[in-house]
């Protein structure tokens, strides 16, 4: 018996994760130390299917997986896989919000594999929000932002962004008021990029994959 939620009439957007193949030494470098390279994928590993399976959960006219490298056994059944586009990242998520929309010509939220913590409840709040608003925006705890949704993706929304910026999210932020668009916010999260970023995420969020091999490796 199929474990997916119906397209049924509260799926109001496509479901877009942004994401690398969690290969040691290309995933969250910032870990190592105290984590080494192979544990550090193994995390990225574990945060990637939390993130995929809350989005299986939530009601989603399509859920796309833009994805550097290729799929593994992480990956479940139920998502469309785009390869991503682009040098710079604010050049990646806007080829990533243009190809998801070329595919189906609906709203996009977009959320990427360093919040293991987010639920379904969440992102189907970000979706139904772009039914009254133009965007929503959900800021990190370190400046960036989580989650950006976009009721009409356009490319010149993200392009020449500042990403990996402490103000990062001020800055795109920024981009959609100046153009005009009605902004939805969601709560904040914290991104895992850092040890302590990684045992605050486990702890508000014990029973997720990323939690128990936070343990696991921990002992």
């Amino acid at each position: 018996m199929s474990t997916l939620p119906s397209r049924t009439a509260e799926a109001t957007a496509q479901i877009l994760v942004i994401a690398k193949e969690p290969v040691p030494g290309r995933v969250k470098t910032r870990l190592t130390p105290p984590f080494t390279p192979g544990e550090a994928a193994t995390l990225a590993e574990a945060a990637l299917a939390d993130s995929l399976h809350a989005v299986l959960a939530t009601p989603a006219t399509q859920r796309v997986l833009a994805l550097d490298g290729l799929p593994g056994s992480w990956l479940p059944a139920g998502f469309v896989i785009i390869p991503q586009r682009g040098e710079r990242l604010d050049e990646r998520l806007a080829a990533a919000f243009a190809d998801t929309r070329r595919l189906r010509p609906e709203p996009v939220v977009l959320i990427g594999m360093d919040t293991p913590q987010v639920t379904p409840d969440l992102l189907a709040a970000a979706c139904t929000a772009l039914t009254g608003h133009d965007a929503v925006f959900g800021p990190a705890a370190d400046g960036g932002f989580w989650l950006l949704g976009l009721r009409e993706p356009d490319p010149g929304l993200l392009l020449g962004v500042p990403m990996s910026d402490p103000e990062t999210g001020k800055h795109q932020l920024d981009r959609l008021e100046r153009a005009g668009l009605t902004v939805h916010c969601l709560p904040e999260l914290t991104d895992v990029d850092i040890a302590a970023d990684a045992a605050h995420v486990a702890a508000q969020a014990p029973h997720t994959r990323f939690a128990a091999v936070l343990r696991e490796l921990s002992r």
